[in-house]
C-alpha cells in the first residue's frame, strides 16, 4: 500500500517535470494580467463615452478581471492536462499499478495539482489586481476599500476551482481531446451566449463560471449587467458544487472502469 505522502510528492515530480502543465500556468498568469492591464487603461480613457447606467454601476475591481475570460481557458487546459496525459501516454496503468488504491490516486493527484492552480490564482489576481488598478487613474480603487479584498482573493479561488473542476471532467471522459473539446468552446463560446440570450440566461447564470465570477464583483450589477439571484459567496458556492458533482463522478469512472 502506498503511502499517501510518497504518491502527493510522485504527483508534484509529475506536474514540475512537464514542461505543457508549466507552461499552461505562465500562460494562465500572463494572460489574465495584460488583457486585464490593457482593457483597464481603455477603459480609464474612454470612460467619458460610457453610458450612464455604466458609469453609476462601475466597477474597478470586476474590470481589472476582465481578462480572466482567457486566464480561465489556460486553468482549464492546465487541469485537462495534468489527469488525461496519463491516458494518453499509457501511464495510468503504471500509476495505478503503483497505488492500485484510486481514491489515493486521483486525490493526491488533484490535491497537489489543485494547490498549485491556487497559489498561481491567487498571485494572478493580486498582480492584476493592483497593475489593473494603476492604469484606471482617478476611476480605481484600493484592497481596503469594502469588499475588494474579498474580489481578490476570490479572483484566485475561482481560477483554482475552474482548475480542479477540469480535472474532475478529465477524470470522467479520460481523454485530454475530448476534455478540451467540450471544455473549451464551454466556457469560451456556449456559456458567454447563452448568458446574453434573454431566454436562457436565467439557467446560464447557474454554470459554473458565470455564478463563481460573481465573487469578483464589487459593485452589485457591475456595469450594468443583469442582477443575479444570489450574492457573490452564494455564486462561488454555486461553483463549488459543480466542481464536486466532477470529482465524485471522476471518482466513480475511475474506480469502476479499467485502466
Amino acid at each position: 500500500m502506498a503511502s499517501v505522502p510518497a504518491v502527493l510528492n510522485s504527483e508534484w515530480t509529475k506536474i514540475r517535470t512537464v514542461s505543457s502543465t508549466t507552461w499552461t500556468l505562465i500562460a494562465a498568469f500572463a494572460v489574465t494580467v495584460a488583457m486585464g492591464a490593457v482593457l483597464s487603461a481603455v477603459l480609464n480613457s474612454q470612460f467619458d463615452d460610457l453610458s450612464e447606467a455604466e458609469q453609476a454601476t462601475f466597477d474597478p475591481t470586476f474590470v481589472g478581471f476582465s481578462g480572466m475570460i482567457l486566464g480561465q481557458l489556460a486553468m482549464v487546459v492546465f487541469g485537462v492536462l495534468v489527469v488525461g496525459t496519463e491516458y494518453s501516454s499509457g501511464m495510468i496503468r503504471t500509476s495505478l499499478a503503483a497505488v492500485p488504491q484510486r481514491g489515493t490516486f486521483l486525490f493526491s493527484k488533484i490535491a497537489v495539482a489543485g494547490v498549485l492552480a491556487l497559489l498561481v490564482g491567487l498571485a494572478t489576481s493580486f498582480v492584476t489586481f493592483f497593475l489593473s488598478q494603476s492604469l484606471l487613474g482617478d476611476h480605481n480603487t484600493d484592497i481596503g476599500a469594502e469588499n475588494v479584498l474579498r474580489a481578490v482573493f476570490g479572483g484566485g479561488v475561482y481560477m483554482g476551482l475552474i482548475a480542479v473542476f477540469s480535472m474532475g471532467v478529465a477524470s470522467m471522459l479520460r481523454s485530454s481531446m475530448l476534455s478540451l473539446g467540450i471544455l473549451m468552446p464551454f466556457f469560451f463560446l456556449v456559456s458567454q451566449i447563452l448568458s446574453a440570450v434573454p431566454g436562457a440566461k436565467s439557467v446560464a447564470r447557474y454554470f459554473p463560471d458565470q455564478a463563481g465570477s460573481k465573487i469578483m464583483q464589487v459593485v452589485p450589477d457591475a456595469m450594468n449587467s443583469d442582477p443575479a439571484p444570489y450574492g457573490p459567496w452564494a455564486g462561488l458556492g454555486i461553483m463549488a458544487l459543480w466542481v464536486i458533482a466532477a470529482l465524485v463522478g471522476g471518482f466513480l469512472v475511475l474506480k469502476k472502469r479499467d485502466a
